[in-house]
């Protein structure tokens, strides 16, 4: 099992799929899921899970396979592999339906979830992803970063990709949030963040996905997201009923690093449809 929780919840373990899951579950109402993104965790999502949870929300905030307090599966864990273990998750607390929050890499976990199972979503939040698969040039490059986590451990890893996770101001300007996500990338268990990176290279493409998707959906993205290029206007556009929230002073982790601009945007969204 990976290091111990970072989170301030309690943390549960459900077996699914032949692996323990790690998860937060707190408050009443209804369930709203959130996928944390690649060598992150759960905790990623504590200000959240406070903050939704007394507005009257039941906030599920899973640790994905490879990652937190979740089991480890080596080798290559692929984006189909994440949505059936929260599927799995979903029926073991017997919840029909989520409003579903993914980040990152889990924006396209999310986006495979409402592919396979839209029947199961009733509202969809992507968070500082991109929609379309890998070209060759980008798989390799998601091996070739595999292979480095391997050659240099997570800690080298860590300081490389921190100015890129968030906008590299903030890493001086908020010097707790930027060792809180230090240390959760750093924490992260090598075989899983490497299987997680495999996988993502052989990812499906989810531009048809988001031009079906006939329900609520928001778009979140930090104004100085590294990896954006307008990814989130595009995505937007290509929803049938998109809603775009760009979040101020932010890089690729807006809900740690703006959580106050963060927390008003999704709440107005979520605000909508209770």
């Amino acid at each position: 099992m990976g290091t111990m929780s970072r989170s301030a919840f309690t943390t549960h373990t459900a077996h699914v799929n032949d692996i323990d899951l790690a998860y937060t579950d707190e408050g009443q109402g209804t369930p709203l899921v959130l996928l944390h993104g690649h060598a992150y965790d759960h905790s990623m999502w504590d200000g959240q899970v406070k903050a939704f949870s007394e507005r009257g929300w039941r906030v599920i905030a899973p640790d994905l396979r490879g990652f937190g307090e979740s089991e480890v599966t080596p080798g290559i864990v692929y984006t189909e592999e994440f949505v059936a273990d929260v599927i799995a998750l979903l029926n073991e607390l017997g919840i029909q339906q989520t409003v579903l929050l993914g980040f990152s890499m889990a924006g396209q976990a999310a986006m495979q979830l409402v592919e396979s199972h839209p029947e199961r979503v009733s509202a969809l939040i992507i968070n500082d992803t991109v929609p379309q698969a890998e070209d060759a040039a980008g798989r390799r490059r998601r091996h070739v970063a595999a292979d480095g986590i391997v050659s240099g451990g997570m800690d080298s890893y860590g300081q490389a990709v921190l100015p890129k996770m968030m906008w590299e101001e903030n890493v001086e300007r908020l010097p707790e949030v930027a060792k809180t996500v230090l240390e959760m990338i750093q924490a992260a268990p090598l075989e899983g963040a490497t299987a997680a990176m495999r996988g993502r290279a052989e990812r499906n493409d989810f531009v048809e996905t988001l031009k079906a998707f006939d329900k609520p959906a928001l778009v979140m993205a930090g104004d100085h997201d590294a990896f954006d290029g307008g990814a989130a206007q595009r995505m937007t556009e290509l929803l049938p009923h998109g809603e775009l929230a760009v979040i101020s002073n932010s890089g690729h982790t807006p809900n740690m690093e703006n959580p106050t601009e963060f927390d008003a945007a999704l709440g107005a969204f979520l605000g909508k449809l209770t």
